[in-house]
């Protein structure tokens, strides 16, 4: 199959999956420069995070609880970046899980704090419905993780996947996100 009729059949699932009436879900690939982010981690897993013994909800009340936002310097803009790295294979194996804010180059991170670099290359970029983002982005996941081995544009990479959380997620219950997809 050729690329392009690939990009066309992920697409076309994609629509599927995600609802075709809404054309906000197809995914668009970006080529994205790379970028530091800093912030909190943690290492998890899918499975674990469907238990109560998850760490992403824990680090996003981290994050607000304690005001860490304001304690990242260097900020590039005033978006929420939510990083996926390490894998120790595909999402069904260990990543890290860091949650912070992109940062300008050369930006050190404060203490209980760390950098991740997000490398360039190209990105599947998905966007979720508006609603809850406790709801909406992991049924985005879900969905994204449903789909076959290759991404839209190439196969996933699983070196590094990211959420923006841009002023459309301003409000908590009406929110709408774009996960990026790292692809080869």
């Amino acid at each position: 199959m050729s690329e392009r009729n690939l990009i066309y059949a992920i697409v076309f699932l994609a629509g599927v999956s995600f609802g075709a009436e809404n054309s906000m879900n197809a995914p668009v690939v970006k080529k994205v420069e790379g970028f530091t982010v800093i912030g909190i981690s943690a290492r998890t897993n899918n499975a674990r995070e469907m238990t109560p013994d998850g760490v992403i909800g824990k680090q996003w009340g981290r994050l607000f609880q304690e005001g860490l936002l304001n304690k990242i310097p260097g900020k590039a803009d005033s978006n929420i970046v939510a990083v996926y790295t390490d894998y120790a294979s595909d999402h069904n194996g260990d990543y890290t899980f860091l949650l912070g804010a992109k940062v300008k180059p050369g930006t050190e991170p404060p203490a209980g704090m760390v950098a991740v670099n997000v490398p360039a290359g190209k990105y599947a970029v998905f966007t979720s419905e508006k609603g809850p983002g406790a709801r909406v982005v992991p049924e985005l996941w879900q969905r994204i993780n449903s789909l076959p081995k290759s991404a839209p544009g190439g196969d996933r990479a699983y070196k590094a996947d990211f959420e923006v959380y841009d002023q459309r997620a301003a409000d908590p219950q009406n929110s709408v996100v774009d996960v990026y997809i790292g692809i080869r």
